[in-house]
């Protein structure tokens, strides 16, 4: 379950730290918590999945190393992300 390429486009935009900024850590982050909640959705009727069970599980743990890295480097970055997204509570 892929997102769409306008719901990828407004994700990007709304977390892009500058004009056709793709690649800063918010938006990769952003990009693979959209991803996420797609699986998990798909997750929930389709149980015995075991192939979207493993990507899901690999983009979760990409986004774990993401996050990790940002809050290294820049705490602050890190906090105001993860309120934004509301992935800690």
């Amino acid at each position: 379950m892929s997102i769409t390429t306008e719901r990828k486009a407004e994700v990007i935009n709304q977390f892009a730290r500058k004009d056709g900024d793709t690649g800063s850590v918010e938006v990769q982050v952003a990009v693979l918590t959209e991803r996420i909640k797609n699986l998990t959705a798909h997750m929930a009727d389709h149980k015995k999945d075991l192939h979207t069970r493993r990507g899901l599980l690999m983009l979760v743990s990409n986004r774990r190393r993401l996050l990790k890295y940002l809050k290294r480097t820049d705490e602050a970055r890190y906090f105001t992300l993860i309120k934004r997204l509301e992935l800690r509570k």
